[in-house]
């Protein structure tokens, strides 16, 4: 009896990757993909990112050329973070322009440029999560703010500035007044500790 052997499923790929023997090696052809995938972990900078697993809008154009595959269009990504003023919590959209060659295993890029220098075809597949990665956190903003005009925290009590009424301040003490005026302060407690301790007047006369 003839027995059939397990069919084998293949790895999960992951969804940053194309397939490009649907688009062949004929330069001039192009496909256009449209896509959703989640967002890879460590995607921001301290104060702003893109939440692991939020939703990336890629549209893009793969085309085939004599050197490699030219891969264009946007990346559309949302962030959520602090502004960097006053650490309210922020949301905003970034869209990232994509234009970058994959060099073609033994083409003249591939031979003439060092690794780190260009991305490159792995045999028929294409992967852009690298090229994504590095476009999203070079257009993160430096300072991210909850307005333009955002007046950040008083440096005093720590509190919003804009939450605060016109002309909020705090008192400054002269530092080289601080030391006398808190010997001033021990003074009077140690007076008025003494007085307490003392008998009254009343008292005494009434013995």
């Amino acid at each position: 009896m003839q027995q059939h052997q397990p069919s084998k499923t293949a790895a999960p790929r992951s969804p940053f990757v194309f397939d490009l023997r649907e688009l062949g090696r004929r330069a001039g052809s192009l496909r256009e993909y449209r896509r959703s995938v989640p967002a890879p972990a460590e995607l921001g900078s301290d104060l702003i990112g893109v939440p692991e697993g939020a939703p990336l809008a890629l549209e893009l154009r793969l085309e085939s050329v004599t050197e490699g595959v030219l891969v264009t269009g946007t990346v559309q990504a949302p962030l959520t973070g602090q502004c960097g003023r006053c650490l309210e919590p922020v949301s905003d959209e970034l869209v990232v322009d994509v234009c970058e060659l994959f060099a073609y295993a033994a083409s003249t890029t591939d031979e003439t440029t060092e690794l780190d220098e260009v991305h490159r075809v792995d045999g028929d597949l294409l992967d852009v999560e690298p090229v994504v990665r590095d476009g999203i956190v070079l257009a993160l903003p430096w300072t991210p703010l909850c307005r333009e005009d955002c007046a950040g925290l008083c440096p005093d009590c720590g509190q919003r500035l804009d939450d605060l009424p016109a002309g909020h301040a705090h008192e400054a003490i002269d530092p080289r007044w601080a030391a006398l005026a808190g010997f001033a302060s021990e003074k009077s407690t140690d007076a008025d500790e003494g007085a307490a301790s003392r008998p009254s007047d009343s008292s005494s006369s009434q013995e």
